[in-house]
């Protein structure tokens, strides 16, 4: 069982895979700090110095207690982060639309195979053996 597992993980698909699931969290901190750091701030710039993250609905205040802690947190829709994630997923997309476009110009076109000669077909051969057979 041993040997089969280690022929198994040796196997160059479970390497590739193991390669892209590692480099996918990396890109994706890459694109996370992006957004969060460089996009987020532009966007905020142009939309009037609105943060996202802080836009939300409170349902429920938050409750202080007598020596000035928060006794209950308040309650709300943080609408603010899932415009975040909205705008992140878009940025996530269309940087993978650049790296897939990049990688189909870097691809060689594949050559149509060189078609078979072209012999009779089967109405010809059934002609030609009808000829023969009258002989």
């Amino acid at each position: 069982m041993l040997k089969e597992f280690k022929k198994f993980i040796m196997t160059g698909n479970v390497i590739d895979l193991a390669v892209a699931v590692i480099l996918a969290g990396a890109v994706s901190l890459v694109v996370k700090g992006f957004v969060t750091y460089i996009m987020m701030p532009i966007i905020g710039h142009f939309s009037g110095g609105i943060d996202f993250s802080d836009m939300k609905i409170i349902l429920d205040d938050a409750v202080l207690a007598a020596d000035g802690t928060i006794a209950t947190p308040e309650n709300a829709i943080m609408y603010g982060e899932w415009i975040n994630t909205i705008i992140n997923l878009i940025i996530v997309g269309f940087v993978l639309f650049m790296i897939v476009k990049a990688y189909n110009k870097t691809k060689k076109p594949v050559e149509a195979a060189p078609e078979a000669p072209k012999g009779p077909s089967d109405n010809e051969l059934l002609m030609e053996i009808r000829d023969l057979l009258k002989k």
